[in-house]
C-alpha cells in the first residue's frame, strides 16, 4: 500500500495492468479487482489465487500482497474520572471543527441518542466526505456528518448494508468520543448520569466496517482511505486481531498514511489479557490503549436464607420479583448419574427442566456459559464461581438472566450452604455502583511484549445479547477504553491545532498518572499509566516525531529502500536520504523499553538518544530526575536542559546498565524532566528492560 504518485484514473489502470500480468487475462483481471485505494494511498484489492497473489508480490513496485482477514470488535461518569467535568475548559470553536472518524460497526440514528445537532452549525469547511443512504436510514445531520457501509466482499445480508449500527457497539465508541450530554441516561436505573464524549461539539464521521462476521482488511483499508481525505482529525479504532508484519497489517498501514497527512489514529491493544504477548496494534505511529477501571465500580449483593452476605460481580438489571427464591446447585439438578461432575458446572443438556425450573442454580468455575442453557430451563437466575473473579480489575458483564459472579472461597461456602440446609433460598439483588479507590489495570487487558510496544491507558468490550431494547447500555473492555483517548486526543488538538500526531500522543503519555495496583507485569500492562487530558494541555516538553522518523525506525527493522520509496510514493524517499535511527530503539519514543532476547545474560545494557521540543514558557529549564528500581543504573547526558523560546529542541541521552537478580526477569525505573524552578511541569518516561519470556498468564492475585 504505496502513497498516491499519479490520478486516479491512472492509477486504477495500473491496478488493471498488475492484475493482467498476474492473471494472465484482461477480461478476468478486471472482474478480479474488487476496490481500488485511490484518495489517500495507492492499493487495491482483489480476487486471486496463491500463485496469482506470488505472481503480483515480485512485481516491480508492488510495496506487499497479504490475504484479506476478519478481524474482531475489542459511560456516564468516566470523563468526570479523567478530570473534564461538564464544565471543563474548552475551546468550543475550534472543538465545532475537529471531526472525528469512526471505524466500527456504524451509528445508530435516533433523536434521544448523543447525535442530537440542536445548536450546530454547517460541517466544518474542509469536509469532503459523504452521507450514504441504506435501510432505516434517510441521512445525517450536523453532529454526524458523515456515514458510509463499506463491504466490499458484499458478505452481509439485505438488512446490514445500510451505514446504521444494528448491534451497538459503533453507537457506543461514538458517543463516547463525541457525544452530546444526556441527562438521567442509565441501564435500567444502573449508574445513572449524564452520558457524554470528550468532545461533544466535535463531528462524527462514521464508517462502518465491521458485519456479522467481522471487521474485513479490505473494509477497513477503504474506510482509512476515505476518512483521510474526507477530512478526519483524529481516527478510532476499536478493532483488533493477530499482528502481522506491518506491510501485512491494514490497520498499520491505513495509520501510516493518515500519520503523513497529520492525523492521529488511535486503537485498542486487545483484550486477551492476562497473558503476555496479547497486545494488538503495535505500530509506533498508533496510539496503542489499554483499559482500565475507574472510580466506581459494579457489586451485586447476593443474601442467603442462612443470613450471610456476599458480594459479586456481573450486570444484574433484574429487580428480584420476590423476597427469596429457591437455591440449587447444578449437581442435585442433575439428569442422569452419569452427568454428575459436567452438571456441577452446569453444561448445557446434563440438567432437568424440572429440578431446575424457578430456581437459582450455583455452578462451580467460569469455564464453560451456563446461561444460555439455564434460561431456555427456565432458571430463575445463577451464581457462578470464577478463580479470576475481581471486583476491582475485572469489569461487570451483562447476564442474561438474574445472577451473579463470585470468587472461589464465596462459591464453596455458597455450595456448602446448599448441601447442609434442606431447603436453601437466596435473593440476587439488582447491580448497583458503589466508589473504588483509584484505578486498576483491567485483568482482560492484553498485554505487551510485542517488537514495539506502545504505552497508555484507559477503561472499557464483551458482550452478550439480549431480547430487551434499551437506549444505554454498560459495555467494558479496551473497545471502550479506546474512544476515550480518542476524544482526548481531540480535546488536546482544540487547543493546539497545529500539533503533530505525535506530540499529541506525546502530550497524554508524559502527563499521565500513575495507577495504584502494582501489577507482575509492569508497564507491559500499565503503559505510561491513565490519561489527563487537562494535564496534557501544557505538558512542557513533548517529544515529537515526523515521517522522517518513521522511515529511519523501518530502516533500523530492515525495510528496504525500494519499500521505503514505495510506502511514501517516491523515491526520494529511501534509508539514504533520512537520519539514520539512533540508539537502542530508533525512535523517539516518550519511553525507554528494551527486551533483553539473551535469557543467559544477567547483565546487560543500552543507550536511548531522544530530543525534546519546549511547547512550554519560551525560557524554562528542565532538570532530569530518575527513579531506578533495584537492579537498575540510569544515567541521562546532560541532566539539564534551558530553553530559551518556544518551539526549541533539545538533545540528551539515557544510559542504563542493569543486573538480573536470581530468579528476577524485569527492570523497571523512570525519568521525569522537572522544571528548575519548581513551577510545576513533570514530564515522565517510563523505563522497563525485560527478559525474553514465552507467554506467560498471570493469577489475578498477582494482578
Amino acid at each position: 500500500m504505496g502513497d498516491l504518485g499519479a490520478k486516479t484514473t491512472s492509477l486504477m489502470d495500473h491496478h488493471h495492468s498488475l492484475l493482467t500480468v498476474a492473471i494472465g487475462d484482461e477480461i478476468t483481471a478486471r472482474e478480479s479487482l474488487i476496490y481500488s485505494y485511490t484518495r489517500s494511498f495507492n492499493g487495491f484489492a482483489a480476487m486471486l489465487l496463491p500463485h496469482e497473489a506470488e505472481i503480483l508480490s515480485n512485481r516491480e513496485g508492488v510495496v506487499s500482497v497479504f490475504k484479506n482477514q476478519m478481524k474482531k470488535l475489542l459511560t456516564t461518569r468516566s470523563w468526570d474520572f479523567l478530570g473534564m467535568p461538564l464544565n471543563v475548559k474548552r475551546n468550543k470553536q475550534i472543538e465545532s471543527d475537529i471531526i472525528v472518524a469512526m471505524l466500527d460497526t456504524g451509528y445508530i440514528f435516533s433523536d434521544y441518542s448523543n447525535c442530537n445537532d440542536d445548536g450546530f452549525g454547517p460541517p466544518p469547511a474542509k469536509w469532503k466526505g459523504v452521507c450514504e443512504k441504506g435501510v432505516n436510514f434517510t441521512g445525517c445531520n450536523n453532529k454526524v456528518i458523515g456515514a458510509r457501509n463499506f463491504d466490499l466482499l458484499n458478505k452481509t445480508g439485505p438488512e446490514d448494508k445500510t451505514p446504521v449500527d444494528l448491534e451497538g457497539h459503533g453507537t457506543h465508541t461514538a458517543s463516547t468520543v463525541a457525544g452530546v450530554a444526556v441527562k438521567g441516561a442509565s441501564l435500567y436505573g444502573i449508574a445513572k448520569g449524564t452520558a457524554r464524549g470528550g468532545v461533544p461539539s466535535a463531528r462524527i464521521a462514521s464508517y462502518k466496517v465491521c458485519h456479522p462476521l467481522g471487521c474485513s482488511d479490505a473494509d477497513i483499508l477503504a474506510a482509512f482511505d476515505a476518512a483521510i481525505v474526507d477530512g478526519a482529525d483524529v481516527i478510532s479504532v476499536s478493532i483488533g486481531g493477530s499482528s502481522p508484519p506491518f506491510m501485512q497489517d491494514s490497520i498499520a498501514i491505513g495509520s501510516f498514511h493518515a500519520a503523513k497527512y497529520g492525523v492521529l489514529t488511535v486503537c485498542s491493544a486487545g483484550n486477551d489479557g492476562p497473558d503476555l504477548k496479547t497486545v494488538e496494534n503495535v505500530a509506533p505511529w498508533i496510539f496503542t490503549v489499554s483499559a482500565t477501571t475507574s472510580d466506581r465500580t459494579l457489586i451485586t449483593e447476593i443474601d442467603l436464607g442462612n443470613g450471610r452476605k456476599v458480594q459479586g460481580s456481573g450486570l444484574n438489571t433484574f429487580v428480584p420479583k420476590t423476597k427469596f427464591y429457591p437455591l440449587i446447585n447444578g449437581f442435585e439438578a442433575v439428569i442422569s448419574p452419569n452427568s454428575s461432575a459436567n452438571a456441577s458446572m452446569c453444561i448445557d443438556g446434563t440438567m432437568d427442566k424440572k429440578k431446575v425450573q424457578g430456581k437459582i442454580i450455583y455452578c462451580r468455575g467460569a469455564l464453560y456459559d451456563p446461561v444460555p442453557g439455564l434460561q431456555r430451563l427456565g432458571a430463575a437466575g445463577v451464581i457462578q464461581s470464577d478463580e479470576f473473579f475481581s471486583l476491582t480489575t475485572e469489569p461487570a458483564f451483562p447476564i442474561l438472566i438474574p445472577g451473579a459472579t463470585v470468587n472461589l472461597s464465596d462459591g464453596w461456602m455458597i455450595d456448602r450452604y446448599i448441601n447442609d440446609t434442606k431447603s436453601a433460598t437466596v435473593i440476587v439483588h439488582q447491580t448497583k455502583t458503589a466508589p473504588l479507590s483509584g484505578a486498576f489495570v483491567g485483568l482482560f487487558s492484553s498485554r505487551g511484549p510485542q517488537d514495539q510496544v506502545t504505552f497508555a491507558t484507559f477503561t472499557g468490550d464483551d458482550k452478550q445479547f439480549d431480547k430487551r431494547f434499551v437506549k444505554y447500555s454498560i459495555i467494558s473492555g479496551t473497545s471502550m477504553s479506546c474512544p476515550h483517548v480518542s476524544g482526548a486526543a481531540a480535546y488536546v488538538k482544540t487547543f493546539h491545532p497545529r500539533w503533530s500526531p505525535a506530540a499529541i500522543k506525546s502530550a497524554l503519555m508524559t502527563t499521565a498518572r500513575q495507577l495504584r495496583n502494582k501489577v507482575e507485569e509492569g508497564e507491559l500492562a500499565t503503559g505510561s499509566g491513565l490519561i489527563d487530558p487537562t494535564r496534557a494541555l501544557n505538558p512542557g516538553l513533548v517529544y515529537n516525531m515526523d515521517m522522517n522518523s518513521y522511515i529511519s525506525f523501518l530502516c533500523k527493522e530492515n525495510f528496504t529502500d525500494t519499500q521505503i520509496a514505495l510506502l511514501m510514493g517516491s523515491k526520494r524517499h529511501n534509508c539514504s536520504t533520512v537520519p539514520k535511527a539512533l540508539g537502542k530503539d530508533g525512535l523517539n519514543y516518550p519511553t525507554f523499553h528494551m527486551q533483553v532476547m539473551n535469557t543467559s545474560l544477567t547483565s546487560v545494557g543500552a543507550v536511548f538518544y531522544r530530543v525534546v521540543t519546549n511547547v512550554g514558557d519560551p525560557k524554562s529549564s528542565y532538570r532530569a530526575h530518575v527513579k531506578a528500581g533495584t537492579g537498575l543504573s540510569i544515567q541521562v547526558t546532560p541532566d539539564v536542559l534551558s530553553f530559551t523560546r518556544e518551539y526549541q529542541k533539545k538533545r540528551f541521552k539515557v544510559t542504563v546498565i542493569g543486573k538480573f537478580e536470581k530468579g528476577a526477569w524485569k527492570l523497571r525505573g523512570s525519568l521525569s524532566w522537572r522544571r528548575v524552578d519548581g513551577k510545576g511541569h513533570d514530564v515522565r518516561s517510563p523505563v522497563f528492560i525485560y527478559r525474553h519470556l514465552p507467554s506467560i498468564m498471570f493469577s489475578p492475585e498477582s494482578v
